[in-house]
């Protein structure tokens, strides 16, 4: 990248992350708290001001501000790379058997299916995920927690990536409606394998620990047709990253994902921890985090942060031709 777009590129994330460092207190409904779950922005802490911005360009160009560097848990962002794996495992079809592609309307906890093709309406949402958790090949728990992270850490560039127990445990103490959801769905057909394996991996892979920037490269990877900008490696098979980039247009921002794909306009997936993931397909990927979350669950500051950038340079995925964008320059140069 030419020294001075690169610049120009640190000073509008820089701006960015100025310009929404304060957040109206009544914008904020919640913060997710391991263990605990969605709890009152009152008890957040000391910690709730951290916040980070990292932009990654699909020539592995790396551009960060903020808080960017500081680890947080993937949670529902992994959903993603799940769904990628079951694609790869079994095709297309065999999935669709077991998940739909089409938005709940519904919370991404809700007890719904669609009862008319009985499965998940999409794999973002908690019952979704745990079908295509339970799809994962593997000899047993060990080796399918082992592809599950593994995928994660292909898509980030990062061998380091592995599982926070503490997190964890946390988790497993509070998956009630997780552990009910699963057993209602294998009652009626739609799981097959051992419920409580297939909840340990599920929970699991939404305690793996990244950063901003593990974010923004799984978002670049993904904007490049799943091969990492940063090693060169293939992640996914060329014919699946169409169906997973789909399904995070249409479905990865909970049930906000209808006006997501309308103001923002790019393929994002959330996390309640706070992360958000957005891909910007041919150009780069986006990674923010900040821990208060909107009544949909997602991040406040980072669904702005997201807005401000399609809004103000041009990358929504249905922008005019032609439209010009500093982001769009950057990549090109």
């Amino acid at each position: 990248m030419d020294p001075q777009v690169s610049r120009q590129v640190d000073e509008r994330l820089d701006e960015l992350h100025r310009r929404h460092l304060e957040v109206e207190d009544d914008a904020v409904a919640s913060v997710y708290r391991p263990g605990q779950g969605l709890v009152d922005p009152s008890e957040a802490g000391d910690d709730d001001g951290r916040f980070g911005i990292c932009f990654v360009s699909v020539d592995g160009d790396v551009h960060g501000v903020g808080d960017f560097e500081l680890p947080f848990a993937l949670h529902s962002i992994s959903k993603v790379f799940t769904y990628g794996l079951a694609l790869q495992d079994h095709g297309r079809e065999r999935v669709l058997e077991r998940v739909g592609v089409k938005p709940s309307g519904d919370a991404f906890n809700a007890l719904e299916f669609d009862t008319r093709s009985n499965r998940p309406h999409n794999p973002m949402v908690n019952a979704g995920a745990l079908a295509t958790t339970d799809l994962v090949k593997g000899a047993d728990v060990a080796e399918r927690i082992e592809r599950v992270v593994d995928a994660q850490r292909r898509y980030s560039g990062n061998d380091d990536l592995a599982v926070d127990e503490e997190t964890y445990e946390a988790e497993l103490k509070t998956a009630d409606r997780n552990r009910a959801t699963a057993y209602l769905m294998r009652s009626e057909g739609m799981l097959d394998g051992d419920v409580e394996a297939t909840l340990e991996l599920y929970l699991r892979q939404c305690s793996v620990s990244v950063t901003c920037r593990d974010l923004a490269v799984m978002a670049a990877t993904l904007a490049n047709a799943c091969v990492n900008p940063i090693t060169g490696e293939r992640t996914l098979q060329s014919e699946h990253v169409r169906d997973v980039l789909s399904i995070m247009y249409t479905c990865g921002m909970y049930d906000f994902a209808g006006e997501w794909a309308y103001e923002v306009g790019v393929p994002a997936k959330s996390g309640v921890s706070g992360g958000i993931l957005a891909v910007i397909p041919g150009k780069g990927g986006v990674g923010v985090y900040s821990r208060g979350l909107d009544r949909y669950g997602n991040s406040v500051r980072g669904t702005r942060v997201c807005t401000d950038v399609s809004d103000g340079l041009g990358l929504h995925v249905f922008a005019p031709e032609g439209e010009d964008s500093l982001l769009r320059r950057a990549v090109e140069d």
